[in-house]
């Protein structure tokens, strides 16, 4: 079986794999602070609770675009599993072009949810992955990434709220009933789920007239139910896009 992590700035969300299938997924806080030992209660028991043995795992893929907790990662993936993991750093065959400046600038979860993206749905495409930061990435239609879009996260953004204005309280990201709020919350939570709405929508039809054609318009993370439920430019959600990407950029290096 194959274990495969990703560590965002926020979130680490991991999964096994037994072939092409995924048989579990898990979301776990990113804790710089946490040591190998910690994160392998944390994860042998998730691993019990799917009746998974760890010596099931044969093989193991990591994703981070948080340098300081790699090396965590790597020993417990070491202690726990016995094995090497396969690091999505410069090097690794993905089967992607980055037409970036710098390459090695592209986030490692950017680059993953490119290779699901361009795998699973073909392209043009635009990819927005909702985080601690939101991005967007379009890939074309041959395969190439051509780069994309950055903006602070929503949830990051609903914090910053809370913390510059003395009397906003800090509030659940829920949709509310109607955009014109009657209370203080319920006006935050239109400001903040509408508002970003119509940030994602102006990018993603700046991106196509820049772009051309007709792309196919995805999004994966904690808030793309939401945003999209109201979007007019997201297609489709897929929630297991960097995870997916993981499988394929393994199978790719293995053969």
């Amino acid at each position: 079986m194959l274990l495969v992590f990703d560590a965002g700035n926020t979130n680490i969300v991991m999964g096994v794999y037994r072939g092409v299938e995924l048989l579990r997924s898990w979301r776990l806080a990113t804790d710089r602070h946490q040591t190998a030992d910690e994160y392998e209660i944390k994860i042998r028991y998730f691993l019990d609770s799917a009746h998974i043995s760890a010596d099931e795992i044969t093989d193991a893929i990591i994703s981070s675009v948080v340098p300081p907790i790699m090396p965590t990662l790597e020993r417990l993936v070491a202690n726990c599993f016995r094995i090497e993991p396969l690091i999505i750093e410069p090097g690794v065959k993905t089967g992607l072009s980055i037409l970036y400046d710098n390459p090695r600038e592209v986030g490692a979860d950017r680059i993953v949810n490119a290779v699901a993206g361009y795998e699973l749905y073909g392209g043009p495409l635009i990819i927005i992955d909702f985080g601690t930061a939101t991005t967007f990435c379009v890939i074309d239609g041959e395969g190439r990434y051509l780069g994309g879009a950055i903006s602070p996260g929503i949830g990051i953004s609903a914090e910053a709220l809370f913390q510059q204005a003395a009397k906003l309280p800090r509030i659940e990201l829920v949709k509310p009933r109607q955009v014109i709020g009657k209370n203080t919350v319920a006006g935050m939570q239109s400001g903040m789920i509408y508002g970003y709405v119509g940030l994602v929508d102006g990018i993603v039809q700046r991106i196509v007239r820049e772009l051309g054609g007709k792309p196919k318009v995805i999004a994966t993370g904690d808030m793309a139910e939401i945003i999209a439920g109201e979007s007019e430019t997201i297609e489709a959600v897929d929630q297991n896009l960097t995870l997916e990407g993981l499988r394929i950029i393994y199978d790719r290096n293995r053969r």
